[in-house]
C-alpha cells in the first residue's frame, strides 16, 4: 500500500484505510458528497489530502447521527449554522443518554431482586416510569374520550394507536424525544420562536402528529398546542424536559401556523 506521504491516494487504499467499502466512496462521489479531486491517466479516482480531510468529517457527522442529505448542507455551511446543528446533535445524544441511564436502572433493579431471590416481580411504578422514559399515554385518556371522543381525529388517533406494536411505540416515542430535543437546542442558543429554524422544527411537530395520530392541519396543530400553555397539567408535564418548553412549543407552533395562510 502506498504510505500515507504518497498523495494522491486509490480509492482501493482509502477504502482500506477507512473501513468503508469501495461501494460507498463510490456512492459519495455519485451523490457530490466527497468528489475525489484527481483522476489518473485511467480516469480511475484519486484522492488528495484535502479530500481525505473532508472524509473525515464526513464520517465524524456520520457517526453522529447526521444524514448523508445533513452532512452535504453543513460541509457548506457556515460556522454559526454549523455550529447551531452540533448543538442540537448534542441535545438529541444526551436526551438518548439519559433514556438508557434510566432504563439501565430499572433493568439492573431487576437483576438485583433476581440474585437477591426475590424472582420475577412486578416493577413499581417510579421503576415503570424509568423504563419507559415517563411516558404515560393513558394519563388523560378519558378526558380526551370526554372531550373529542366524537372527532374524526379522536378515533382515527385510537385506531391507529390499536394497531401499533411495542417497536412501533418505541418509535413514536423517540420521535417525540427527539422533537423535544431540537427544540431545546434552539433555546439554549437563543434562537427565536418566530425564527426559520423554529419554524422547520414546528412543521416537523405537525407531521408527527399526522403519521403517528390523526390527519393534523396547521390549524389544528394551533388549537392543539393551546392546550400546551392553558392546561398546567400538560404545561407541567412538557416543561419536565426544560422549564419553559410548552411556552416555546407554542409560540413556535402559532408563529408558524399564522404563515401557513
Amino acid at each position: 500500500m502506498t504510505s500515507a506521504g504518497e498523495a494522491p491516494w486509490t480509492v482501493g487504499e482509502v477504502a482500506e484505510w477507512t473501513r468503508l467499502s469501495i461501494r460507498t466512496l463510490h456512492h459519495y462521489d455519485d451523490i457530490g458528497l466527497l468528489v475525489p479531486s484527481e483522476r489518473s491517466e485511467a480516469n480511475y479516482r484519486l484522492y488528495t489530502p484535502a479530500d481525505v480531510t473532508r472524509l473525515y468529517r464526513i464520517l465524524t457527522y456520520r457517526d453522529l447521527g447526521f444524514a448523508l442529505s445533513e452532512i452535504m448542507r453543513l460541509l457548506s455551511a457556515d460556522a454559526a449554522e454549523e455550529q447551531a446543528a452540533l448543538a442540537l446533535q448534542a441535545a438529541l445524544l444526551q436526551e438518548q443518554i439519559s433514556q438508557a441511564q434510566a432504563k439501565l436502572r430499572a433493568v439492573t433493579s431487576l437483576l438485583n431482586a433476581g440474585r437477591t431471590g426475590e424472582g420475577a416481580r412486578s416493577m413499581n411504578k417510579e421503576e415503570m416510569s424509568e423504563l419507559f422514559g415517563g411516558f404515560d399515554h393513558t394519563q388523560y385518556e378519558n378526558e380526551v374520550r370526554e372531550r373529542w371522543g366524537d372527532s374524526e381525529a379522536y378515533r382515527q388517533s385510537a385506531q391507529r394507536l390499536k394497531g401499533y406494536s411495542p417497536a412501533d411505540l418505541e418509535r413514536l416515542k423517540q420521535e417525540g424525544t427527539e422533537l423535544n430535543a431540537k427544540y431545546v437546542a434552539l433555546m439554549e442558543t437563543g434562537v427565536p420562536a418566530d425564527s426559520p429554524q423554529a419554524a422547520q422544527v414546528a412543521e416537523a411537530h405537525r407531521a408527527y402528529f399526522h403519521r403517528w395520530f390523526y390527519d393534523c392541519s396547521p390549524e389544528m396543530l394551533r388549537g392543539v398546542s393551546s392546550m400546551w400553555v392553558n392546561d398546567p397539567r400538560f404545561t407541567r408535564n412538557i416543561d419536565k424536559v426544560r422549564e419553559g418548553l410548552a411556552a416555546y412549543q407554542h409560540a413556535a407552533v402559532q408563529a408558524w401556523a399564522s404563515r401557513q395562510g
